[in-house]
């Protein structure tokens, strides 16, 4: 994969000067900054104005509020569930993330009572008729297929869409689209967002295709104020902006300038090393500026920082003992967490390191001692600022740029706030920090101008797919379909944005694409037999539409040849890892791991299912190669091989191979779902996820 770097005028040139000796410094000016650290006196909670507004405007209609990171949005849920409960309604909670459904379960479980909730993530489903459910939202839009089909209505009085802002995700924000577009007008509809450019946009366009107000509650004042600094290579402290003006006259502080303005101006390091971590925390821990998250740019930076800070010596009796006795406690329920190398860095020098390539229970061990306050700093990518509760009394950028999974590209306003809304812990600070770490990659001047930049607008990213097209056939004719895809956010754009024509042209070549590949999906369907000749869903097309999965028709495909060892659970769960696998990976691997009865399997399948990939690919749709490193791990795994042996075939992070665990049983469960067309590979997919889902993928409990 190639990887650009992309940057605006304002990009430093790359830096021949040799690091500098760090000596802990501050800017006189920063005095009366500082001394605003501390905890704010304790005081019973009064909810802010925007919450009680938020409450009120649900009994107007549907509401959708912004806010920044931790101002206290799940109160206003809170609130929303405890009328619609005292009424004997049902409340919907969605949220993007797995991990955040279950926090949101256990603390409404607490709140309401555990028999009360009920949690539906894919590898978790309890209590699924509890008045309050919780889980993510491909979950929440599957039943509202479901519920299209059989011709009633969502079982639900009120739905929560938790992380509204994702409606504009490059990769789920369809999830949230088709969510808000199928929705019954008689469920009121309450959204809880970071802050979002456009609102107002996205509220008219709701209001017109429900039929109902859709009210907005804005909220900018963050809970606990941000105040921007820039760390100088020397360990001189500087406010990032000058200290005074009004939002609209703040400017760079003139020594930041100076410094940006230089051609080949002092770093931390040289030649692609990593800061001296360790002198950076002993800059912060004078200035009493920790705990600190610092967002690196990979997981092997975050990995490689705590080699760093061995300078950075626990020596508090009591916080070393509340940080083994909980070490302890997550090793009793999770106890892989035990051999896990990080453990020293926890107990000898307070930090840790927090990415995907983590399995989960890890990261929420580092979660909970962070709110706990037990940590120094915890070195993190920037997914960490998405969806968890994981503040930080500052938080570091090294780089003014993100990762998107292709290419770098400059942090937008959004971003930044979002990964600032982690600074500062509501009751337990009254100030927090964002401070600017100048790196190789670090465009001083971009991240000054994110500072008071507004939110970033969402746009649609409504695209067809095929477990799409099936679905709604199950309910819909083509032209009832062309009337739901015109309720998208994007046409409705295209009509309110008559003056813009660049805007106009895009969005309408955008929603005239959308309804030709619905067509172009639709022939395809009818050509493989899945659709009749009358657009109605064949035989092979209703079943096939239970696989909502990333490679439907593959995998329909498979089962319409007899290809999938229905028979054996530890095979079919390693073929079915075959097509969840999007990365490329090396498949040269030793034969020890490559059991007969597995490589017979992978290559008859690839074999015969050549021709309709071909047949796919010809028609111009995508189709991701089949790989065999791992249907190897996954099949070790489900065979019975320790965890330590399954890393070693995968050669991948134990984190990434989880998710490989957890994706893989999310498309047996939908296999699972063809019990009454296929009842051995239906029994052999319940088994098979039983096999792959055990510790560490997931707590034995």
């Amino acid at each position: 994969m190639k990887i650009h770097r992309r940057y605006g005028r304002s990009s430093p040139a790359n830096s021949t000067a040799p690091p500098v000796r760090i000596k802990p410094g501050a800017d006189p000016r920063l005095r009366p900054v500082f001394a605003l650290i501390g905890a704010p006196e304790p005081a019973p909670f009064r909810p802010d104005p925007f919450q009680l507004d938020a409450v009120a405007a649900m009994d107007r209609g549907d509401c959708l509020v912004t806010a920044p990171t931790g101002s206290g949005k799940t109160w206003i849920a809170e609130q929303a569930i405890a009328a619609t409960f005292q009424k004997g309604g049902r409340t919907w909670y969605a949220s993007p993330l797995k991990a955040l459904s279950n926090s949101k379960y256990i603390e409404f479980s607490n709140i309401f009572g555990s028999d009360h909730v009920g949690i539906l993530t894919g590898d978790r489903q309890e209590n699924s008729a509890a008045p309050i459910i919780v889980g993510t939202t491909e979950i929440l839009r599957n039943q509202l297929y479901d519920a299209m089909h059989r011709g009633k209505d969502l079982d639900a009085d009120v739905v929560i869409l938790d992380e509204a802002h994702f409606l504009g995700d490059r990769d789920r924000g369809v999830v949230w689209e088709e969510i808000m577009i199928y929705l019954p007008v008689r469920i009121p509809l309450l959204m809880l967002s970071a802050t979002i450019g456009n609102a107002p946009q996205i509220a008219r366009w709701l209001t017109a295709i429900r039929s109902r107000p859709c009210n907005i509650i804005e909220e900018n004042t963050r809970p606990v104020p941000l105040f921007t600094l820039f760390l100088h290579p020397s360990g001189m402290l500087y406010p990032l902006m000058t200290i005074g003006g009004t939002q609209k006259k703040s400017r760079i502080y003139g020594k930041v300038l100076d410094y940006a303005k230089m051609k080949n101006p002092p770093r931390f390091s040289t030649g692609g090393r990593l800061p001296p971590f360790g002198d950076v925390l002993r800059v912060l821990k004078k200035y009493n500026l920790l705990p600190a998250i610092f967002f690196l740019k990979s997981r092997a930076d975050c990995n490689n920082a705590l080699n760093l800070c061995t300078t950075n010596i626990l020596d508090d009796p009591d916080r070393q003992k509340r940080i083994h006795d909980t070490i302890q406690t997550f090793i009793d329920r999770y106890p892989h967490i035990a051999k896990h190398s990080q453990i020293y860095h926890l107990e000898k020098h307070a930090i840790g390191a927090h990415h995907s390539g983590q399995l989960p229970a890890w990261k929420l061990l580092l979660e909970e001692l962070l709110t706990e306050g037990l940590l120094d700093a915890v070195f993190a990518t920037s997914t960490v600022s998405a969806g968890v509760n994981f503040p930080a009394r500052s938080v570091a950028f090294l780089n003014s740029d993100r990762f998107n999974g292709t290419e770098f590209l400059p942090l937008t306003s959004t971003e930044f706030h979002q990964m600032t809304g982690r600074a500062g812990r509501r009751g337990m600070d009254r100030i927090g920090f964002a401070i600017v770490v100048p790196d190789k990659f670090m465009d001083v001047r971009l991240i000054s101008n994110l500072v008071h930049a507004p939110a970033s607008n969402v746009n649609s990213q409504i695209r067809i797919n095929f477990s799409m097209v099936l679905n709604l056939l199950l309910s819909h004719t083509p032209p009832q379909i062309e009337d739901l895809l015109k309720n998208s956010f994007a046409s409705y754009l295209l009509l309110q944005d008559k003056s813009r024509a660049t805007a106009r042209d895009h969005l309408g070549y955008q929603q005239q694409y959308v309804w030709e590949d619905f067509e172009r999906h639709l022939e395809f369907l009818k050509e493989t037999q899945f659709v009749s000749d009358i657009n109605t869903l064949t035989e092979d097309g209703i079943w096939a539409s239970r696989l909502r999965v990333d490679q439907p028709l593959l995998i329909a495909e498979g089962f319409r040849l007899g290809l999938f060892p229905e028979t054996d659970p530890a095979l079919l769960a390693a073929i079915i890892a075959s097509f969840v696998n999007e990365k490329e990976s090396d498949e040269r691997i030793a034969k020890r791991f490559i059991p007969k009865p597995l490589l017979t399997a992978f290559l008859n399948v690839k074999k015969k299912l050549r021709p309709f990939s071909a047949y796919m690919m010809n028609r111009g749709f995508e189709v991701r190669m089949l790989f065999l490193r791992p249907s190897a791990a996954v099949y070790a795994w489900a065979s019975g091989n320790d965890w330590d042996t399954v890393i070693q075939i995968s050669e991948i992070q134990e984190g990434d191979l989880a998710m490989l665990m957890f994706r893989t049983a999310d498309n047996l469960r939908h296999i699972r779902a063809l019990a009454d067309t296929f009842p051995r590979a239906a029994e052999s997919a319940s088994k098979a996820i039983a096999l792959i889902l055990k510790d560490p993928v997931i707590d034995k409990e």
